[in-house]
């Protein structure tokens, strides 16, 4: 009920905001791309180790890519490059994003891992294959969005990392960042096997059904194969019949 009830506040409050941006005829394509601008901002404070305050540009940075979305459809100016726009620059973001926290674990400081660099890259690869499954299957597929870690619950868990980040802190709520990482690495394989195998389902499942098709079209008719038999006239059998007298 309470989850319920903050979905819908947020729901007016980004309902109000689109409402507004219309009224000022605002171009999606210009919130996708200062959505892009924020997440290099998020990706400098990261590298910096400014993770508390990364994760709160963060939730803007995606405040944008809400809005425009929404801004698309409610003032009918979904293109089909809009779409490119945005999904090809939400994959930068991604990537941005966790080249910045990358850089944090990869310097010279107290909080160097070695560890950490190798969980970042395998998320950031995660991802990247994530994406790419997805538009690569649907051009066999109508739709491939299957699997829990898509890119939502990738951002959320970020923004739970950083802004439980306080460095020097020995709260056991504090610094979740690596086991975020860890989620995100493990998290980020298994949706993209899960969507390599429901790909392979149903190209198979389109495979078969064409075949029944086709058996089906080319199945020969039964009635039509039958050789044909025209049944003797009464005048040809007498006929017949005389001659062999005549013999």
């Amino acid at each position: 009920m309470i989850g319920g009830s903050i979905g819908r506040g947020a729901g007016r409050i980004i309902n109000a905001m689109v409402r507004g941006l219309a009224r000022h005829t605002v171009n999606p394509n210009t919130l996708t791309v200062i959505g892009v601008l924020i997440n290099l901002v998020c990706g400098l404070l990261f590298g910096f180790g400014y993770f508390f305050y990364a994760g709160l540009v963060l939730i803007v940075a995606n405040l944008f890519d809400m809005l425009d979305g929404k801004l698309a459809r409610s003032t009918n100016q979904v293109t089909a490059f809009g779409g490119f726009l945005d999904s090809s620059l939400d994959r930068l973001s991604d990537m941005v994003v966790l080249v910045g926290v990358l850089i944090f674990y990869a310097r010279d400081t107290p909080y160097h891992s070695t560890l950490n660099v190798f969980l970042v890259s395998a998320a950031l690869v995660g991802s990247v294959l994530i994406s790419y499954t997805s538009a690569r299957a649907e051009s066999l597929i109508p739709k491939c969005d299957v699997g829990f870690f898509r890119r939502p619950e990738r951002v959320v868990l970020l923004i739970i990392g950083a802004l439980s980040t306080h460095h020097g802190s020995t709260n056991f709520f504090a610094n979740r960042m690596p086991a975020v990482l860890w989620i995100l690495a493990i998290g980020s394989y298994w949706t993209f096997a899960h969507r390599m195998f429901y790909t392979w389902r149903e190209t198979q499942r389109i495979v078969a059904a064409k075949a029944m098709a086709t058996n089906a079209t080319a199945a020969p008719d039964e009635t039509s194969t039958k050789p044909h038999t025209a049944r003797p006239t009464q005048e040809q059998l007498d006929a017949a019949h005389r001659a062999s007298i005549s013999r």
